[in-house]
């Protein structure tokens, strides 16, 4: 389904919103502007998404919790949201001097979730991805989190970039066990990350923005850590898209800026990671570039297997993905915060979802847009996806939460809405009879599913 998109010619060329007279751009920093999604925290939009409820369609807020103050008078924003045996584990962000860790929360009873602990605040870094799984090595067995660490100021050298991995089998009392550094010269450290399970093997699948082209290709944007020994993090291999793209050479590619086949400047810097259920199978959003899948079998040997392209009038800007229908169908979200750039489509982020069966050839299905006519939107991007049985959920910072209908994923059908006041959802994710959102102004929120007659699931 292709949605006509429409961009008010008044509001076209309107990229500065009202946080402190500051550009919104998206999540690139070497093109400059802050970092995505900060400069949006706690700001009102100009014109109302949505008049009335603000919640439609088949969600409903049970919960909006703000995040504790771990340092006196220190506010800090959140990041992306992740869910595990009745746990809410919620990243931050950059805001403060960040430095505000892991916050978990009791999800007992979802309609008053407690912050219950935290963990890895460093000071001089922010939080922002955290996953959890449980392990069972010679060497660890419990549950297992992996925290991404970025420097808030780069060229700091009294800081570190990385990972650090906790033992937070109770999570009331989270346990440090080890440390990867990213050691490429003068790059913030690891902005998302994925923790993946082959059997006795565990394994960090790093996505460090920049690392190519601040080291001058020493070292590279994704890294694939050996975590089996948490107190012992090995770096097994680095992926070098030189190696394995015959669009990309050291001619035409520089660790960020990349000029196409077809002679069109693009950007290129891997942004996030991601593996299938089985984890042997890696998605590396690579902006520009796609969506690039490896066979991780033998982890310290993946095998190329292809990656998502672009039309010439498309901006880029892979950000993240999730798998559907089995592993066979790709959700892909492109964050696009400036709709107008010469040569390209007048539009958004939006969503693309393709058929990856034959993931040396995948196939675009159909395209989720959603039309923002008549307001100015702010952060209209599309931002992350969670996939949960034949729904799609969707961040959209001031566009809230939606809820797609993917049974048919040729012919995506919106559901559901959420906007919530001063609304900036970064991240969403599906637990059990609910959904967490993080907004990164506002803390927790807690949705849940309305039956349509009144009544939650």
């Amino acid at each position: 389904m292709k949605q006509k998109f429409l961009v008010n010619a008044a509001i076209a060329g309107v990229l500065v919103f009202s946080a402190g007279g500051t550009s919104v751009f998206a999540h690139d920093e070497l093109g400059g502007g802050e970092e995505k999604g900060e400069n949006l925290a706690g700001v009102e939009l100009a014109v109302p998404l949505l008049e009335g409820s603000k919640n439609t369609g088949n969600l409903k807020e049970v919960a909006a919790v703000q995040l504790q103050e771990i340092r006196p008078g220190v506010k800090n924003t959140t990041g992306d949201v992740y869910g595990y045996k009745g746990y809410a584990y919620l990243g931050t962000h950059s805001a403060n001097g960040g430095g505000g860790g892991v916050r978990i929360f009791d999800m007992k009873n979802p309609s008053n979730p407690v912050e219950v602990s935290h963990f890895a605040d460093i000071p001089g870094t922010w939080q922002e991805k955290v996953i959890v799984k449980s392990v069972n090595t010679k060497n660890f067995k419990g549950d297992l989190a992996a925290v991404s660490v970025q420097k808030t100021n780069r060229l700091d050298s009294n800081t570190q970039g990385g990972f650090v991995l906790y033992d937070v089998t109770n999570p009331l009392e989270p346990k440090k066990l080890g440390f990867w550094e990213s050691s490429s010269s003068g790059s913030r450290g690891t902005h998302e990350l994925y923790l993946t399970v082959q059997g006795d093997n565990v394994y960090v699948l790093t996505a460090d923005c920049y690392a190519d082209y601040y080291s001058h290709g020493k070292r590279m944007d994704v890294s694939i850590v050996d975590v089996s020994n948490p107190s012992n993090p090995e770096t097994v291999y680095e992926f070098n898209p030189r190696n394995y793209i015959s669009q990309v050479s050291n001619e035409n590619y520089d660790g960020y800026n990349w000029t196409d086949e077809e002679g069109i400047k693009r950007t290129a810097f891997a942004h996030s990671v991601k593996t299938d259920e089985t984890g042997k199978t890696a998605f590396l959003s690579y902006w520009d570039l796609g969506t690039i899948m490896l066979d991780i079998s033998d982890a310290k040997n993946p095998v190329y297997l292809g990656r998502t392209d672009f039309a010439n009038t498309v901006q880029g800007a892979a950000h993240s993905m999730d798998l559907a229908k089995g592993g066979t169908v790709l959700v892909e979200t492109r964050e696009v915060f400036g709709p107008v750039r010469e040569g390209f489509e007048s539009a958004y982020g939006y969503t693309m979802i393709y058929d990856i069966k034959d993931k040396s050839k995948p196939k675009l299905l159909s395209t989720f847009r959603t039309d923002f006519t008549g307001v100015i939107p702010g952060g209209a991007t599309v931002h992350d996806p969670k996939v949960h049985g034949n729904t799609l959920y969707l961040s959209h910072y001031s566009g809230g939460v939606r809820t797609v209908d993917i049974t048919d994923p040729s012919a995506p059908k919106e559901t559901g809405v959420y906007i919530p006041s001063k609304s900036n959802i970064w991240g969403v994710f599906v637990d059990r009879n609910y959904i967490l959102a993080s907004d990164i102004g506002s803390g927790l929120k807690v949705l849940q599913k309305n039956a349509g007659n009144g009544e939650l699931e």
